[in-house]
């Protein structure tokens, strides 16, 4: 091993010093680009796993283990000559170059990277935070998932009448509340019938609800209305041009005053800055995000950076999508090596590569540059190829292909069962304030400390909540 890990002690203090704040796609991209630069790294993130966010609907709703889709921080940073730091960045002293940690650490630097992730936005909705669940990390798909399975166990007709329904409601018609809304009208038209034939799939309601008048917004308009046949074709209720008002733990309410029954409600309409950011003392913009500048410097900064989700350049924003993420890590990593070696920074340029995302068994749309459009089963296939090569790790790849393989070559044999957890007997079906703040946590989601690979009612689900072990679908 080289460079800075082999520094003596004196001569190490005289090597600068470069923080990275998140360990999800931006943070590790920004590891990456600095393996090879005389610096010392070090990556702060609250959890000792990296999630691969993209995936998370697929634990949600049983497809995947919670470990096909976490990677341990420090698997990938020892072999970059990076150090990993558990933590939750809470202040900044920018004159002093120093970084508080909650816990009462402070480390120096000389370079910061900004990688934190964002956490859910409300827009105001009364009762959202409160009675919503999010998707945004590992440990809320864990959450929803046990909820989703319950409400299914809670249809049988052991219930004693075979009458009750069981009404979800996703807000949010972009591509997570689009696969998500589509994998459950397949759950409850498919699998369902095969692992809980007592019950009848008409009492299982899915409802997706958007603001704008089409899903999927950034894609072309033929895009978009292959997806709305396709979710309407899996049984969903698409609600578009709706506004919710207030959200209440069994119901969503309108702007019109319109009372939409709602056993569970996922909240995935958007996503803004975690309150924590507000104490770092760096420039806010819209929905709290730091403003930075063409070369991702922040602005006022010349030697801190905000990469990913959480950074905004308001005369050229980039997409909030994972290769964006990554390309402005690799840049942030770049720039820092050019102002060690007393050269300018570069503005940054997003080289669009084109985007996805998936509807259900076969049905996925893809747009590529240059007006390159395409649909159905080949969609498919490029949108699994792509997610199993930027998923980390070869047992991850493995599991996962295994996995999805698995759930969606034997469709229609119903789902076998796994071992999980369920919320406690009559506890409410809503999120009871289960909501996902990243802090400083991974750009991809928070991560939960539970090994790899393992799916056990060890698996927490919620601060004070009594579990009992109960049966979920899975593709194994």
């Amino acid at each position: 091993m080289s460079g800075a890990t082999r520094q003596q002690p004196e001569a190490a203090a005289a090597v600068p010093h470069v923080i990275i704040v998140g360990a999800g796609f931006a943070g590790l991209a920004a590891v990456a680009g600095l393996k090879k630069a005389d610096v010392r790294v070090t990556i702060i993130d609250r959890n000792l796993y990296s999630t691969f966010q993209p995936l998370l609907y697929q634990v949600a709703t049983g497809g995947l283990n919670p470990g096909d889709v976490a990677y341990p921080v420090g698997g990938f940073t020892t072999p970059r000559r990076a150090r990993y730091l558990r933590g939750d960045l809470a202040g900044l002293d920018t004159q002093a170059r120093r970084a508080r940690l909650a816990d009462g650490r402070e480390l120096g630097y000389d370079y910061l990277i900004v990688a934190s992730g964002v956490s859910a936005a409300y827009f105001g909705v009364q009762g959202a935070a409160e009675n919503t669940f999010g998707l945004y990390t590992r440990a809320d798909a864990i959450v929803l998932r046990d909820h989703i399975m319950a409400g299914f166990e809670r249809l049988s007709a052991g219930n004693g009448d075979g009458t009750s329904e069981l009404a979800i409601t996703v807000v949010g018609g972009g591509a997570t509340g689009v696969e998500l809304a589509g994998t459950l009208g397949e759950l409850r038209k498919v699998v369902l019938r095969g692992t809980f034939p007592d019950v009848d799939p008409s009492r299982v309601h899915i409802r997706l609800v958007e603001m704008a008048p089409a899903l999927l917004m950034p894609f072309n308009e033929r895009l978009r209305e292959y997806t709305r046949r396709q979710l309407v074709a899996r049984g969903v209720d698409i609600r578009l041009n709706t506004t919710i008002r207030e959200v209440r733990p069994s119901a969503v309410i309108l702007d019109d005053e319109e009372v939409l029954r709602s056993d569970l409600t996922v909240w995935a309409a958007g996503v803004a800055a975690p309150e924590a950011v507000a104490k770092w003392g760096l420039p806010q913009g819209k929905s709290g995000r730091i403003l930075v500048g063409e070369d991702l410097r922040v602005q006022g900064q010349d030697r801190i950076f905000a990469i990913g989700d959480i950074a905004l350049n308001p005369d050229k924003p980039s997409p909030q999508l994972a290769q964006p993420a990554i390309q402005e890590g690799k840049r942030a990593a770049a720039s820092v090596a050019r102002l060690i070696a007393g050269q300018p920074t570069v503005p940054f340029s997003y080289h669009d590569k084109g985007t996805m995302a998936t509807i259900g068994r076969r049905a996925a749309v893809v747009e590529l540059p240059r007006g390159v459009r395409f649909t159905g089963t080949l969609a498919w296939l490029a949108w699994l190829a792509l997610h199993l090569t930027f998923l980390l790790g070869g047992r991850n790849r493995v599991s996962t292909l295994i996995n999805l393989s698995w759930r969606y070559i034997d469709w229609g044999h119903g789902g076998n069962v796994i071992v999980g957890d369920d919320p406690a007997a009559g506890e409410d079906l809503t999120g009871g304030g289960a909501k996902s703040e990243t802090g400083s946590g991974a750009e991809s989601g928070a991560k939960s400390e539970a090994g790899s690979g393992a799916e056990s009612s060890s698996e927490p689900v919620g601060a004070g909540q009594e579990l009992r072990p109960r049966v979920v679908l899975s593709a194994r």
